[in-house]
């Protein structure tokens, strides 16, 4: 008897295989990072449902669980063509694809994170999409058992001021407790510690934020897999360290 689900997926890889078809990673609700084979995928006619990011609906079929299996896969949510023509939010997308296609097991469900990701994903439209992909990446470090305590500090076990993060241990130390060691302690930027805010964050605290949680992406997940960080996330560090750089005075 054949082994046969439907679920919800993102896409996060497609790659050709033969004349015509494509071997497509979704990263579902259901069923995690999952692989299959879509027959014509690799053609034209398939291109706009599995562009990168894309959210689709996925029937999953092989006859036994362990095979590759093939996916017929419906459009649900053109994620990509919403953020086509604005550079960094494509780069942001391509980040958080190539990240889950790096770090995630295959076939392991992470049903919450798959939710925060769809909710990421579909509003990379709003102004806060970056302080959102921050934070994302600090809820996908947790998923996968490296979360960081940014609650109180580390040496002094007070609630407020917090300015830094120790690289080693991924806990906050206050301003004043790290002040004599700041250079070799990473940046805090306040928004990780206070309540979401509609208030738009400033670029500096943006590029600390994706260099704090880059620190913790490549020491507990990427390392050890022996992998790099994705080139779309190190343009988007590069390109928020430039506004940083030339922010008005």
């Amino acid at each position: 008897m054949a082994v046969e689900w439907t679920d919800e997926g993102l896409v996060l890889m497609r790659r050709r295989h033969g004349e015509n078809n494509a071997v497509v990673t979704l990263f579902t609700h259901a069923h995690g990072r999952h692989l299959g084979l879509v027959r014509g995928g690799g053609g034209q006619r398939h291109a706009g449902t599995l562009q990168i990011g894309n959210v689709v609906s996925a029937r999953w079929r092989a006859r036994l669980e362990e095979q590759l299996g093939n996916y017929v896969c419906e459009l649900v949510d053109s994620v990509a063509a919403h953020v086509l023509d604005d550079a960094g939010r494509l780069e942001a997308l391509a980040a958080v694809t190539e990240l889950l296609e790096a770090v995630l097991p295959e076939r392991h469900a992470y049903p919450e994170l798959f939710a925060a990701t769809r909710a990421l994903v579909t509003n990379l439209t709003v102004p806060s999409y970056s302080s959102d992909l921050v934070r994302w990446e600090l809820g996908l470090l947790m998923t996968l058992g490296f979360g960081l305590d940014l609650t109180a500090c580390a040496a002094t076990g007070q609630l407020d001021d917090l300015a830094y993060v120790s690289p080693r241990t991924g806990r906050a130390v206050s301003r004043e407790a790290g002040r004599a060691l700041s250079q070799r302690l990473l940046e805090l930027p306040a928004f990780l510690t206070s309540p979401r805010g509609a208030a738009e964050i400033a670029a500096p605290d943006i590029a600390a934020g994706l260099v704090l949680t880059g620190h913790f992406l490549e020491r507990h997940l990427l390392a050890p897999a022996q992998r790099v960080m994705p080139p779309s996330r190190l343009r988007l560090v590069d390109r928020w360290s430039r506004a940083a750089r030339l922010r008005p005075p």
